[in-house]
């Protein structure tokens, strides 16, 4: 036997049924700093705490292969 049930209703009338928190002021707040950055651009001290937080990893791995490089490159005798 299968039963199927259709249930008409909006995504926030999901998320109150389940008791799921309303995450709109949040997401608000998110787009409005991101439209903030798109706007005034970034700069470097922000591009790398960005990549920091949204990467962990990924700047200590430019800085290995940039030791890496520098380490390969012959230096001039002195």
């Amino acid at each position: 036997m299968k039963v199927t049930f259709d249930i008409d209703c909006t995504p926030a009338e999901a998320r109150a049924f389940f008791g799921l928190p309303d995450l709109t002021p949040v997401h608000d707040l998110y787009l409005e700093r991101l439209k903030t950055t798109m706007t005034d651009g970034l700069n470097p001290a922000d591009f790398e705490r960005l990549t920091r937080a949204w990467m962990p990893g990924i700047a200590d791995g430019f800085e290995q292969w940039q030791k890496m490089f520098m380490a390969a490159v012959p230096r001039p005798p002195q």
